[in-house]
């Protein structure tokens, strides 16, 4: 399949955020769809858009200008100091309580500490759950239902998500470098502002994704990405 572009201003659609900075011009940015059309901003092209899934097509788009909005936000670098790890008894049950505040944003009480957590096969309690801000590096996912989670600004480096269903999830913002996400399911999934550097994604699923267009490129030097995923992704 080919890959949707959408070029859109950066603050499209959302909830303005307010700064006390001075306002200063920032650049259009193209948000990227996986798809089976490309839009190029010509009258040609603009028919194809919306006979590509009707409305889905809108859903993309305003998904996308939300979720861009998150660029001026830096993924936690992975070589940035972490707080000791929690000695607090039930840190890993947390997980199926979620971070109640925040959300979108990374806003928490209490630190999310899930790191060297194990999770397997979890069908049940993390799906739809708020993990926004969360330190997973090297806990464990593997096979577990992670459908319509929030991770916004997690920080994942080295965790392991091998088969894990994203699919529907908010996962912008997100560290996943070094993980291993082979054959982990992204369908519908907001990836813009995350990174995978050293990550592996070989039988990765990536259909319907949104990230951003620059994120994308970053994402597509991602030499275990399969032919079938690259084909998703719109990678050439």
């Amino acid at each position: 399949m080919a890959n949707v572009s959408i070029p859109l201003p950066r603050n499209g659609f959302c909830i303005p955020s307010y700064t006390t900075k001075r306002p200063s011009f920032t650049p259009s940015l193209r948000i990227s769809c996986s798809g089976v059309a490309e839009l190029d901003g010509s009258h040609q092209n603009k028919g194809g858009l919306f006979s590509f899934n009707g409305m889905k097509g809108v859903a993309c788009g305003i998904l996308a200008a939300c979720a861009v909005t998150s660029a001026a936000f830096p993924v936690t670098a992975a070589t940035q100091r972490l707080p000791p790890l929690s000695t607090e008894p039930n840190r890993c049950e947390r997980a199926f309580i979620g971070n109640t505040i925040g959300q979108a944003n990374g806003v928490y009480d209490k630190p999310l500490d899930l790191r060297q957590c194990d999770f397997t096969n979890e069908k049940s309690n993390l799906k739809g759950k708020s993990l926004s801000a969360a330190l997973v590096s090297d806990a464990k996912f593997d096979g577990a239902d992670m459908t319509e989670v929030i991770m916004s600004k997690a920080y994942a480096v080295g965790g392991s998500f091998k088969g894990v269903d994203f699919s529907n999830a908010v996962l912008d913002r997100v560290n996943f470098e070094k993980a291993d996400l082979e054959g982990a399911v992204f369908r519908n999934t907001v990836l813009s502002g995350s990174t995978f550097d050293g990550a592996n994604l070989d039988k990765a699923v990536f259909e319907d994704t949104i990230i951003g267009y620059i994120d994308l490129q970053k994402l597509c030097t991602n030499k275990s990405i399969g032919d079938e995923g690259r084909a998703e992704l719109g990678c050439r």
